[in-house]
């Protein structure tokens, strides 16, 4: 493939802020949102395990029921679509079947060849070598997707707004996670700004570039 050009990159970056106000009349095509869909699925996770799943919400009904597990923030009601991170906890040995099975299918690698990776995942789970919140370190995955699915969106010309500003167990609750072995972490509603979002045309604030980056020779 082709790289983009740096500029389109930088372009998009810059183009990019938390939408505080979203357009509810412009609605993400159909193309595009099935693109978007499938950034979220070639996410990176650690050993691939992939701990995660995500909930995409088009209702209207549903995304107002979100409001007030939102803090009253009407972005999750006004974008075009939805997209709830949840977590999936606790993993285990059987998680980890399941992505060795996909693998072999995929790959088309006989699965005792993948044994030893196997046992490497089930034993960092069960005794990892530092000290480990599986959760946390699960939920670390899911903003990975998050980055991802939001970097993906803004080359798209597509505005998001990544929101951890909920209540988790609210948003259990109206999606019918509860007793699922998910749970939500963050929510990213995603469409159009609103022309009357005075936030859009703001200069960015950041910290000078050699405040926060440093190079070792």
């Amino acid at each position: 493939m082709k790289p983009i050009e740096t500029e389109t990159l930088l372009a998009a970056q810059n183009r990019r802020y938390a939408t505080k106000q979203f357009d509810p009349a412009r609605k993400i095509d159909a193309a595009t949102w099935s693109a978007l869909e499938q950034t979220l699925v070639l996410s990176p996770s650690s050993f691939g395990l992939q701990p995660w799943k995500f909930v995409v919400i088009t209702n209207q009904a549903t995304k107002d029921a979100l409001v007030p597990h939102s803090w009253g923030q009407r972005q999750v009601a006004d974008a075009s679509h939805v997209v709830v991170f949840a977590v999936k906890h606790p993993l285990s040995a059987g998680d980890v079947r399941r992505h060795v099975e996909r693998t072999a299918e995929v790959q088309g690698t006989p699965i005792e060849k993948l044994a030893g990776f196997e046992k490497v995942v089930v034993g960092f789970l069960d005794k990892p070598p530092y000290p480990l919140d599986q959760r946390e370190w699960s939920t670390r995955q899911v903003y990975i997707a998050l980055g991802n699915f939001m970097t993906s969106a803004a080359l798209l010309a597509v505005d998001t707004c990544p929101m951890e500003g909920l209540d988790p167990a609210g948003y259990d609750k109206v999606l019918n996670l509860e007793g699922s072995g998910y749970f939500t972490v963050a929510a990213c509603p995603a469409g159009y700004r609103a022309e009357g979002d005075k936030y859009a045309a703001a200069p960015k604030v950041r910290f000078a570039h050699n405040d926060v980056l440093v190079h070792l020779s």
